[in-house]
């Protein structure tokens, strides 16, 4: 398969995989800065080699086979995330960008050796789950996001999910790092903001960073 086809439902896959977005065409262009018409045009093709199912005006949906190709570039990603974070300690974006023109390089071979290598990781260092060699997650996911977090708990970071370098720039400068510890001191429901403590530092975050970070509260 191209890379284009394999970045489309890769694309579907990773925002059906969020609460807040959905994978209707034009999102999904957004995403992969395309036109919507193009977007359209490759949902019609990828329904037609049962990829994916395609309704006008409605959200893309993954076939098995669709699936199971999405499942295996996003485990090539995040295995070469995990490598690449553990051997050269890269910025979370730059492993992003790299892991994005690796992926499509990789055969299952190298993945698994990969894989073995760094000790079979579970989730890569955005705290992303990943896949094993046949394509399964295997943990449970029992995080939420910090927009909805309760205010006078304390949390451990789970996941980062986004892949804006001014998102990780800033999360890097505050210490929002995966498996770091976070207090949600206030919610502002009618502004759509949170207020958090990190290591005795407050940080006021917008909706728009908030329902980035998901976190898992401490036992």
């Amino acid at each position: 398969m191209s890379i284009a086809i394999e970045n489309f439902v890769k694309a579907i896959y990773n925002n059906n995989s969020h609460d807040a977005r959905n994978t209707k065409p034009g999102i999904i262009a957004k995403k992969l800065g395309i036109s919507s018409a193009a977007a359209t045009d490759m949902a019609k093709k990828l329904a037609l080699k049962d990829l994916l199912h395609y309704e006008k005006y409605q959200e893309l949906k993954l076939t098995n086979k669709g699936q199971k190709m999405a499942m295996n570039i996003v485990r090539k990603h995040r295995l070469w995330e995990a490598f690449l974070f553990k051997m050269f300690d890269m910025t979370l974006h730059d492993i992003h960008k790299e892991a994005e023109l690796l992926e499509h390089q990789t055969s299952d071979l190298l993945a698994n050796k990969i894989s073995e290598y760094l000790g079979h990781p579970k989730f890569d260092p955005h705290g992303d789950p990943i896949p094993n060699s046949k394509g399964e997650i295997t943990t449970i996911d029992t995080s939420i996001p910090l927009s909805q977090a309760t205010a006078g708990t304390t949390y451990i970071i789970s996941r980062l999910t986004s892949d804006d370098k001014e998102f990780f720039e800033f999360c890097s400068q505050h210490k929002l790092k995966y498996g770091h510890e976070v207090n949600v001191s206030k919610q502002f429901k009618k502004n759509k903001m949170t207020e958090i403590s990190v290591d005795n530092n407050t940080i006021l975050l917008n909706e728009d960073f908030s329902t980035l970070i998901y976190v898992n509260e401490t036992n």
